[in-house]
């Protein structure tokens, strides 16, 4: 069985990572989660993993683990590297639009980004974006979406691709990068379209197939 880093970023679809850590966990992987500050607003990670109510940081992790109160000691426990050293495959479910452009372009301002940046690519990542339906159409999607593919040796995909087919093109061609697309629904803002996140039976069959 494989160690799984969950990542976990501020959509609303958020509120579906405790189902998705127990999914993992009933299939026999062991699963740590990195959280962003804005995912905290949507999941109480007291209850995955804790005890009494208290968030367990061997299991969950934020920034404030990342940047302790007190500062560095020299020989401390460089949490992203920690993490990256330790995980089999990195699953960031949900992916929000704020956290893909930061993946896209290299920025490292948090522990979950850090983590990325630091990633060994040879082994696997999965995606599950989830946002506004409008967000998921804006041009920048694909263009960051594209980006990752190119780092990830799937080039040349073609812009003018509607996202369904850019995301089976990348799914194709890239080795170790898979993307779960997002689903059409009545979102949590009361729209009705594309962008909720995949269900989480499907993000574990995806998962399951890398690991």
């Amino acid at each position: 069985m494989a160690n799984i880093l969950l990542g976990v970023t501020g959509s609303v679809a958020a509120i579906r990572v405790p189902a998705l850590f127990a999914a993992l966990a009933t299939r026999g992987h062991t699963i740590r989660i990195v959280a962003t500050r804005a995912s905290t607003h949507f999941v109480n990670f007291a209850e995955i993993g804790g005890e009494s109510g208290v968030r367990n940081p061997r299991i969950v992790s934020l920034d404030e683990d990342e940047w302790p109160v007190g500062g560095y000691t020299r020989n401390d426990v460089v949490l992203h590297i920690e993490l990256r050293q330790w995980a089999d495959l990195f699953l960031i479910a949900p992916l929000d639009a704020n956290t893909l452009a930061k993946l896209a372009v290299g920025l490292c301002d948090n522990a979950l980004t850090c983590v990325w940046r630091a990633w060994d690519w040879n082994k696997p990542v999965v995606l599950a974006p989830a946002m506004n339906t409008l967000m998921w159409l804006h041009p920048f999607t694909k263009k960051h979406l594209r980006s990752l593919a190119a780092d990830f040796g799937a080039a040349h995909i073609p812009g003018h691709f509607d996202e369904e087919t850019l995301i089976r093109q990348i799914n194709d061609r890239a080795k170790t990068l898979k993307i779960v697309a997002p689903i059409s629904k009545l979102l949590a803002c009361g729209d009705v379209g594309v962008g909720a996140m995949a269900e989480v039976e499907t993000i574990l069959e995806t998962v399951l197939t890398l690991c």
